[in-house]
């Protein structure tokens, strides 16, 4: 049962990277982000809806990725994944586990130094709402959140998920952006607020926008 999971996460690995290499990528980075990126001044989280998150894969070892996967067999062949592409997981349930995750997520950005990618809208849905976590995470390590979007303009796509996933084509020219940074947030703000929740919703939403105004710029 190991092998067989180690074996498809592999070959998985195997096949992204083959198409990861014929994707046109143009990444949009704030100056500050840049700086950060050197410095390591903070410890950053990247907020990002789900669906986006196999083209933000490549990614992994850029930013220095530690992110949180289920305990379900899914979540196992993730996890080998994104560490065979450099990454490091905080392992817990969708329910009963997340705080153990959310904890164990914490631990890794403050003791190993990583930072962290989190889909916020997750890890039942409904999709494109934010749910508290990424604000609890930013307080907890006094960290800055940078909010992505992404423009792929060709893809497989998967209508029968409920995260609407896809994966890029190959040739697929791909933007992603980045806006930020936004906190580090503090013990005086509620991160079960709604105008927070929903300011970071839109900003979501602005950053997808534009990543696709910059790919119809460049055509």
């Amino acid at each position: 049962m190991i092998f067989r999971k180690y074996f498809l996460s592999t070959l998985i690995w195997i096949i992204y990277k083959s198409l990861y290499f014929t994707w046109r990528v143009r990444l949009h980075e704030p100056p500050d982000l840049q700086n950060t990126l050197k410095d390591k001044s903070k410890p950053i989280i990247f907020a990002h809806f789900h669906g986006d998150e196999i083209s933000l894969l490549q990614l992994i070892g850029r930013y220095r990725i530690a992110t949180m996967s289920s305990k379900s067999k899914d979540g196992e062949m993730m996890s080998a994944l994104i560490h065979l592409m450099g990454g490091a997981t905080s392992r817990g349930s969708s329910s009963r586990g997340a705080v153990e995750a959310l904890k164990g997520l914490v631990k890794l950005m403050k003791k190993d130094r990583h930072n962290a990618s989190m889909a916020v809208d997750g890890p039942r849905g409904p999709i494109y709402k934010v749910k508290p976590g990424v604000f609890e995470v930013s307080r907890l390590v006094d960290g800055y959140i940078y909010y992505g979007g992404v423009h792929c303009d060709r893809a497989f796509h998967f209508p029968k998920s409920w995260n609407k996933t896809f994966l890029p084509k190959p040739f697929a020219q791909i933007d992603i952006l980045w806006v930020g940074p936004f906190g580090p947030y503090g013990k005086d703000q509620d991160p079960r607020d709604p105008k927070l929740l929903e300011e970071a919703e839109s900003l979501l939403i602005s950053a997808r926008s534009k990543a696709k105004e910059l790919f119809d710029q460049s055509k």
